[in-house]
């Protein structure tokens, strides 16, 4: 049996290039670059780099960036990254041309970040966002092809 990719502190992490929408690649492909893991950044500079990333249609990179504001960021903030990273997952799905698993990631992000649509936490359009799952959620199963992920992201603040 083949030995398991490790990270430097011993989990195991699948070291094979990954494509934009993160699947992984033959080994001996060249891969888009992964987002570094444990990154504790700003609110402000998450959002940035998140942004970016969707921008360019990469929603399953834009969900490592929330994912460490998830793990780093303070406990009141938790839930609004969780549903954030659920939402670029969401959106992932959809570009994969995974319906059940679009409608079921987006349909839970905008419900993790719904708590939040009153305060707009660090300027973020809570209420856009889950608009903008909520619709895409209903017209993923229409999808003939998966769509383009850059097309449909979303702007997560105005």
């Amino acid at each position: 049996m083949a030995e398991r990719d490790r990270d430097d502190e011993g989990r195991a992490r699948n070291a094979r290039p990954r494509d934009g929408l993160g699947r992984p690649l033959p080994r001996d492909a060249t891969g888009v670059p992964r987002q570094p893991e444990g990154v504790a950044r700003t609110p402000e500079e998450t959002l940035r780099e998140a942004q970016r990333l969707l921008d360019e249609g990469k929603p399953f990179h834009a969900h490592e960036v929330f994912e460490d504001a998830w793990k780093s960021g303070p406990e009141a903030e938790r839930e609004l990254w969780r549903g954030l990273a659920q939402l670029a997952v969401g959106l992932t799905h959809a570009a994969r041309g995974n319906r059940a698993g679009a409608v079921a990631l987006l349909r839970r992000g905008a419900e993790n970040i719904a708590p939040f649509a009153g305060a707009r936490p660090h300027g973020i359009d809570v209420t856009t966002l889950r608009d903008w799952a909520a619709t895409l959620a209903e017209s993923v199963p229409r999808h003939e092809t998966p769509p383009d992920p850059a097309a449909l992201a979303p702007r997560l603040r105005p």
